[in-house]
């Protein structure tokens, strides 16, 4: 892979002083930064190719393979290309979507009917090594085995593809019955519409039930013929619908040794895929439309600038902004038009649409800093999940194009709503329609829900995943209650300021873990906290030593429920440093970047190491976070130890740098840890800047000696969310011992939630 080399003013100056050769323009980019080969490997599931923030198009290399590693449709692994897919998704742990393949190839293509003609593609299958492709932000090209150069681009909604070639014959295939993993074409359709155009939708159900994708593809001159393809067999058809269809676009004798083609997106019509290209890219600049591509890229990176003479954790730090930014995804088209969960085009009123809701992984901590850097797409975000609501009866679990999966547990656009709507961001729905939305969803009988309103908790011999969901519903609960206080609806507060409690139910101070509680009360045994069975036994990938700390609402109450704070601090240590293995035959996958028993690699782990603080232990903090800081991201394409997950692997890394993370993600308050770098600026949408400055700062000066906000001395061991959208500084002195006495009184730990019964 090929970078550009970035580099920061601060570093410039660093730098100065040793000769170093004259930097480019380019070189002061911070889309030089980001390496979209980060979280290819291992199992971060990433995607590398050409997309915009936030954009519906991700237009990226497919390497063919089904399976877990490929769920983006591509492994650093593989050394084969499929071709590309216009539809990706981001380091999730399930694989759909890579739709319209689009297989460029030098080679003659004829028919193929055996095996019924669906392996016709795959003859026309090119080899690649790593050290021919290159990727950055909107921007992704590799030399292929048959002597095409690809490159690919993209704006919002269309995808720009340049093919180069020295055979004077170049063809392309278009596969609307490829797939990988779960998805499978259920109706597909193509038409030649012109000697430049082809137009066509595809049609499939995986793990989004019902996907619709319409495309149209312009190409920059007329082909030479277009041809169908039915069950392997070239027909003379210009038009085909069936489950698996077809298309080649021939080109013959170019002169340039080059072609370009546009592919525009949407998910209600032709129509509007057509608009896209036309409205997006009105043009055949392919070096323009890169250049806003990364213009947009770069926009979204300054919104937060660090500076460091370590320019390995610049290219980490920017990549994870990057894919923090890179979901969820636009779903209504330039006609304000998209597929709904009632399986109907709807149309939206003066809001933006998206899709991809990984909200049991975003709303720890990628929606909290969409609160901060992304202000204005918050309220399309809050008002896309109402769209939801409406259309599908239920607030979104994990939405999918038009569909909701039902993945993972909790309802947890609550606590992004209650968060949205704390800190003013919501600014054109009543917050009591949102309340009746969230007390819907609270209030169904499936998931163990009905058994928690009956038991208090929910019984293990009765529903799996007993204490995951119990304990996240408790959370998700608080939420609820929250919203009801400030829209003084007592009623509604009362019940789920109790239920919100609920999570004590789960606690055996026998053992000090949450675990199992069958109907008739008594705990589930045999019990041993090391034990994993994945989505089989009480807990949601993971195991109680993992599950036991999460109560973000009441930390308080849950270090009462271990009988003091220096036997909760005592635990904590241990989960740490237990040098026992994880048990079980069918030990969850997703338990991974162990450290003892805490699990990095997913994100039911990700605030645990900032517990110490609520019993006045920051410096301990510190030498988490920054452990976990240095061994669990790197640069390379294994760099993330789990899954992406749509940008929360991600977020986790950047607020932790920076030096302060969201415990409990909806009550506004930001826990202090231990800054990476010497300065990092936020540039507020409000025209603020909240800067934080690391005084001392250097990989053995981890803790925090003092601390000032706005020049005023700060005890207090979290901030607030106004204290960064109000504009000012926090200095944080560092030093290589703890300072045991800084942010350890009672009055100076985070708050926790009173009220919780």
């Amino acid at each position: 892979m090929k970078l550009a080399k970035a580099l920061l003013y601060s570093y410039l100056l660093f730098i100065a002083g040793c000769n170093t050769a004259t930097r480019t323009e380019k070189e002061t980019h911070l889309t030089g930064f980001v390496d979209p080969f980060i979280g290819t490997g291992g199992h971060g599931h990433v995607f590398p190719g050409a997309t915009t923030p936030f954009g519906m198009v991700q237009v990226s290399p497919n390497n063919g393979v089904s399976g877990w590693d490929w769920c983006s449709g591509y492994h650093i692994s593989s050394n084969q290309l499929a071709g590309f897919t216009h539809m990706n998704l981001s380091g999730t742990g399930i694989g759909d979507l890579s739709d319209i393949l689009i297989t460029p190839t030098t080679s003659t293509v004829v028919s193929d009917t055996s095996a019924g003609g669906r392996n016709f593609t795959t003859h026309y299958f090119s080899n690649y090594s790593h050290k021919d492709e290159e990727a950055s932000p909107g921007y992704y090209t590799v030399s292929l085995s048959n002597g095409i150069k690809a490159e690919l681009t993209a704006s919002p909604r269309t995808a720009f593809h340049r093919y180069t070639t020295n055979n004077k014959e170049l063809s392309l295939i278009i596969d609307l019955g490829f797939a990988i993993n779960w998805d499978r074409p259920t109706e597909s359709y193509i038409k030649q519409v012109s000697d430049t155009r082809i137009v066509g939708y595809r049609k499939s159900s995986g793990w989004a039930k019902e996907q619709w994708v319409f495309f149209a593809i312009d190409t920059d001159r007329p082909f030479s013929s277009f041809s169908t393809v039915n069950k392997g067999k070239i027909t003379g058809s210009k038009e085909l619908y069936n489950k698996q269809a077809k298309g080649i676009i021939r080109f013959s004798n170019t002169d340039s040794k080059q072609v370009m083609i546009k592919v525009g997106l949407s998910s209600a019509s032709i129509e509007s895929a057509i608009k896209s290209i036309e409205k997006e890219i009105p043009h055949w600049n392919f070096e323009q439309t890169k250049a806003e591509a990364e213009a947009g890229w770069e926009k979204e990176l300054s919104k937060i600038k660090v500076t460091t003479t370590d320019t390995t954790k610049l290219r980490i730090f920017y990549t994870a902004l990057y894919h923090s930014f890179t979901a969820p995804y636009l779903h209504s088209d330039l006609n304000d038009e998209y597929k709904g969960l009632n399986g109907k085009v709807n149309k939206t009123d003066g809001f933006t649409r998206y899709t991809v809701f990984s909200l049991w992984d975003t709303f720890r901590a990628n929606n909290p800093l969409f609160t901060i850097t992304q202000p204005d797409r918050v309220n399309d975000f809050i008002r896309s999940f109402l769209a939801i609501y409406h259309e599908g009866g239920l607030l979104p679990v994990w939405e999918l194009v038009g569909n909701e999966t039902n993945c993972m547990i909790g309802y947890h656009a609550i606590p992004v709503i209650t968060d949205a709507w704390k800190k003013g961001l919501i600014t054109d729905i009543d917050g009591n329609e949102l309340l009746v939305a969230m007390v819907k969803s609270a209030m169904q009988d499936k998931n163990g829900l009905k058994e928690l309103r009956k038991y208090g908790y929910i019984p293990a011999d009765k529903v799996n995943e007993s204490v995951s969901k119990g304990l996240e519903y408790a959370y998700d609960d608080w939420c609820i209650a929250e919203m009801a206080g400030i829209l003084d609806n007592s009623d509604i507060y009362k019940q789920f300021i109790k239920r919100a409690g609920y999570y004590k139910n789960y606690y055996d101070p026998a053992t000090g873990f949450m675990r199992g509680k069958l109907s008739n009360g008594k705990w589930k045994s045999p019990f041993d906290p090391l034990y994993s069975s994945h989505r089989t036994d009480e807990y949601t990938e993971g195991n109680a030593w993992q599950y036991s700390w999460f109560v973000p609402h009441d930390v308080s109450g849950l270090i009462k429920l271990h009988g003091s704070a220096q036997k909760f601090e005592t635990m904590l240590d241990s989960l740490f440093s237990i040098k026992e293995t994880i048990k079980g035959d069918n030990v969850s996958p997703d338990i991974s970047g162990l450290i003892g028993q805490y699990a990095h690699g997913n994100e039911p782990s990700h605030h645990i190491a900032y517990l110490y603080n609520y019993v006045g232990k920051p410096w301990k903090t510190a030498e988490k976070v920054r452990q976990i800081l240095n061994i669990m991201y790197s640069a390379k394409p294994d760099g993330l130890s789990g899954n992406e997950d749509c940008g929360q692997m991600s977020a986790w890394y950047i607020f932790s740098s920076i030096g302060f993370y969201p415990v409990n993600p909806a009550d506004g308050n930001y826990v202090l840890g231990s800054p990476l770098f010497d300065k990092v600026v936020f540039d507020l949408d409000n025209g603020n800047k909240f800067t934080v400055i690391a005084k001392n700062n250097s990989p053995e000066n981890i803790y925090i000696q003092s601390a000032t906000l706005n020049g005023k001395p700060l005890t207090r061991n979290f901030i607030e969310h106004k204290d960064i959208v109000e504009g000012g500084t926090l200095t944080l002195v560092m030093g290589n011992k703890p300072n045991k006495e800084w942010g350890s009184a009672p009055e100076d730990v985070p708050p926790s939630m009173i009220g919780v019964e």
